[in-house]
């Protein structure tokens, strides 16, 4: 089943990685907007860092003001730093950067990553290498807005030219320059079968897997 803007998903939770910053443009902010209002048209939940803050904070609260659930999962030392305020949603509060990932992977079934720093591209890469390794089959997106990402991609193309990244592989990484062309892509996703490793070799079954086609 093909969705559109305007009906439900495959996709029932999605995990997005963001700046607890909103950036120095205005288009990283509309950008965060509008994925959440896709979201919402789609009926997808949302799962997220848990800050109230930043790109964070628009998103989260674009999708629950448009009547979906929020999931934010957010390290303990964290908390005073990133929430500012009034909570968005449900938080769950952890120990620590490494048990944040897992549960929001566990949590979701596809990932898109928002403009960012350092923390949202470790997260970003690691769901990545996760895809690589077998861990898991979901769909990983990155919300290329106005090219913030382009030197990236960049980089992941020179990593297949010099023989570090296997061209196969190379199709993990989802990209697009607005949302709707974003989750488009990633509903048509097939997954990587080239893996590392088995998937059921892993012992990681509590990360789920691709979500089904539900229409069926």
């Amino acid at each position: 089943m093909d969705s559109n803007s305007n009906g439900s998903s495959k996709f029932k939770k999605i995990c997005v990685f963001c700046g607890s910053n909103p950036g120095h443009r205005k288009v990283f902010s509309d950008a965060a907007i509008d994925l959440g209002n896709e979201l919402v048209n789609r009926k997808i939940n949302l799962v997220y860092g848990g800050g109230s803050i930043g790109l964070m904070g628009l998103i989260s609260q674009k999708v629950y003001d448009g009547g979906c659930h929020v999931l934010g999962v957010i390290p303990k030392a964290l908390v005073p730093i990133e929430i500012s305020g009034e909570t968005v949603g449900e938080v769950k509060i952890v120990a620590d950067m490494h048990e944040r990932k897992a549960e929001m992977a566990r949590e979701s079934e596809a990932f898109i990553a928002l403009p960012g720093g350092y923390g949202t591209m470790e997260e970003l890469l690691e769901m990545i290498t996760w895809a690589q390794l077998g861990i898991h089959r979901k769909p990983v997106g990155l919300l290329n807005v106005d090219g913030y990402y382009n030197s990236l991609l960049t980089l992941f193309d020179k990593g297949v030219e010099e023989g570090f990244i296997k061209p196969v592989a190379r199709r993990i990484v989802l990209s697009a320059p607005n949302a709707k062309e974003l989750l488009t892509k990633m509903e048509q996703y097939t997954p990587f079968d080239e893996h590392v490793a088995p998937h059921e070799s892993w012992q990681m079954e509590q990360l789920g897997s691709y979500p089904t086609d539900r229409s069926k």
